[in-house]
């Protein structure tokens, strides 16, 4: 799946996780970049994450995560 494509679906996931419409995201996008985004978010937007791609992340994938760019790598690597 293109990279882009990605983008706009998890760009779709917080908006719903954090009921902002207007929310915009990019790689550079981080946990101190969102006010609401705690640890608790981290685990239901990974969750939905998961959801939406059919995917399962494993811990030792997502503990490295510094940003939406990470994430992105690492959903595009497990949906190919």
């Amino acid at each position: 799946m293109e990279r882009d494509a990605i983008l706009a679906e998890v760009q779709e996931i917080f908006r719903d996780n954090f009921d902002d419409d207007s929310l915009v995201i990019g790689p550079a996008t981080c946990a101190d970049d969102i006010e609401d985004w705690d640890s608790l978010e981290q685990i239901n937007l990974l969750t939905a994450i998961e959801r939406r791609f059919g995917i399962k992340f494993k811990l030792e994938d997502v503990r490295g995560l510094q940003n939406v760019g990470d994430l992105l790598d690492l959903v595009q690597r497990l949906t190919a």
